[in-house]
């Protein structure tokens, strides 16, 4: 039994942007944090009050925040890694939705965590659950972080899975907006997670499950 679950959103509402300023904060300078945070400001008016589109909006954040790890190492990005989901992910999990992973794994099936944030910092998250990563990879150049390729995201993200995991389909899927559609599209029992306004709509044209209430952004 196969089941892959998406992560922001789906499993923490946590950010990996706060996540790794604070780290910034802690580990490198408290002035350049909070002038990361005071410069994102303008752009997250914008997507709060639906000006810009909220999913593309902390997408590009989050590939833009791999700079803020300066002189990046290997060592230096696992910690940032680390320090990320234990300050920020994993101190807000969705703790009914990892009860059903860790139930679907002692069950005895892989479970996977696909998400379009970059692979070191679903790691960790993965890690405490019993789960395996699939993300965005990132390399670094000249000790700086960056991305490999696109995000894996909307159709790259079932794409990708497929792909890693030999397979046409997989067992059980959780998503919570409508950028998860094409994973819970290619699963026997699609879950919607929490699920935007948009999902709830056609989880229920579609008799999905739908565990939680539609969150409000920002």
């Amino acid at each position: 039994m196969i089941v892959v679950s998406d992560m922001m959103g789906t499993l923490t509402t946590g950010s990996p942007f706060l996540g790794l300023v604070d780290w910034v904060k802690h580990n490198q300078s408290k002035l350049r944090a909070n002038w990361y945070m005071a410069s994102i400001t303008p752009s997250y008016l914008l997507a709060k009050n639906g000006w810009i589109d909220w999913q593309a909006w902390g997408q590009k954040l989050m590939v833009d925040s791999l700079a803020y790890i300066k002189d990046a190492t290997p060592e230096k990005v696992k910690h940032a890694s680390e320090w990320t989901v234990e300050h920020n992910l994993w101190k807000n999990r969705r703790e009914d939705v990892i009860a059903r992973l860790v139930k679907h794994r002692e069950d005895g099936a892989k479970v996977y965590i696909a998400s379009s944030s970059v692979e070191p910092f679903i790691e960790p998250f993965a890690r405490r659950i019993g789960a395996e990563a699939i993300g965005s990879a990132v390399e670094i150049v000249n000790g700086r972080l960056k991305m490999v390729g696109e995000l894996v995201a909307d159709e790259r993200k079932i794409e990708q899975v497929l792909s890693r995991l030999g397979v046409d389909r997989v067992d059980v899927a959780y998503g919570d907006t409508i950028l998860d559609v094409p994973l819970l599209e290619h699963a026997d029992h699609p879950v919607a997670v929490y699920p935007e306004a948009r999902l709830k709509v056609i989880a229920r044209e579609r008799g999905w499950e739908i565990i939680g209430d539609t969150p409000s952004y920002g």
